[in-house]
Order: structure tokens, then sequence, then C-alpha cells
């Protein structure tokens, strides 16, 4: 299963490739369902509030604050994920801005670990993501969506260190290629 977040180059990329070579079905919003299925993609197509029953574990879809587009043009709207797999729950945000209603996540899930963005420009940056995991109260953090060209630029050591100061949960930063164990 692939879960797309939204339709934005660097979230989208290569699905459609990876989806048609592994098999694999791809979960994400209506509108960015139909366009892969255009492309002859198999999805799972679902919305904000949809709730999933796999055989690996549950998915619901939450709001992000961003857009979703193409080259063609817009699809649909932005969003992050809840994944909760053998009593674990992972919350990934997606890109998104800061937002109140993180609160409610945390309301109906104990997040384990919690993937924020924290370039700032596109996304929330350092001091909001730490704002955000103040709402999450996730067990674990781990800095994403930075460092990847030059207007993101942040720095996740001092986002685990500001996370671990004013939150007092753990943080993690993984590279390439790295797991984390829950």
């Amino acid at each position: 299963m692939i879960l797309v977040t939204h339709a934005h180059d660097d979230h989208l990329g290569d699905t459609v490739e990876i989806a048609k070579r592994t098999g694999a079905k791809v979960l994400v919003t209506s509108e960015i369902a139909d366009y892969l299925s255009a492309k002859g993609v198999e999805v799972e197509e679902g919305h904000i509030g949809g709730t999933f029953e796999f055989p690996f574990g549950i998915v619901k879809i939450f709001p992000a604050v961003h857009g979703s587009s193409t080259k063609e043009g817009t699809l649909g709207i932005a969003c992050s994920f809840i994944i909760k797999i053998d009593g674990s729950v992972l919350y990934h945000a997606g890109d998104t801005a800061l937002f109140g209603d993180m609160r409610l996540i945390s309301e109906e899930f104990d997040i384990d670990v919690a993937m924020l963005p924290i370039g700032g420009r596109y996304t929330m940056g350092v001091d909001d993501a730490v704002r955000a995991e103040k709402f999450l109260m996730a067990r674990t953090v781990i800095p994403m969506h930075y460092n990847t060209w030059e207007g993101i630029v942040a720095d996740p050591r001092d986002f685990c260190r500001k996370v671990k100061e004013t939150v007092g949960k753990g943080c993690a930063v993984l590279g390439p290629g790295e797991t984390l164990e829950v």
C-alpha cells in the first residue's frame, strides 16, 4: 500500500511507476485517485475523515493545510494519515502548516510516533512543529521535509532539542534508509 498525502511532484513523484511495478494499491483522496486511475493505477480512494481497515491495520485520513496540484492543475486537497499497525500509532502529517485541530487527532489516538515537517517556507517551521507536538503529544517525533533544497533549510537537532525542552518527549532524526522501532 502506498499512501499519498497530496499531488505535488515531491510527493506524488514516481507513484505511478512504483505502483505498477510492485502491484501496490495507492490510498489517496478522491481527486488524486481519479488522476491515478486514469494512468492505470489501482487505487483505494477516500477523503478527510475516512477510515479504512486493511489486513495490515487501520488508516484514517485527516486534514493537512497545504496545496495539492500537478503541472496539469489542482487535484483536490492535501491530507495527513493516522496509521495503526499492531497497536502502534503513527501520524504522518504530510506537508502542513500548524493548525489547532491537530489537538483533535490526539484526542482520538494515543500517538506513538508523529512525523512532522520542519522546513518552513512551504510547511510549518521548527517552532510551529514544536507547537504541533504539544498538541499531538506523540511519544516520539521525527522531523521531515527539510534540507532537500535551499528554501527549506532547518536544523533537525535544534528541533529535537526544543521538543525535549518544551514538551519532554522523544525525538529521532533519521537518515535515508534508517529505521525506528517503537
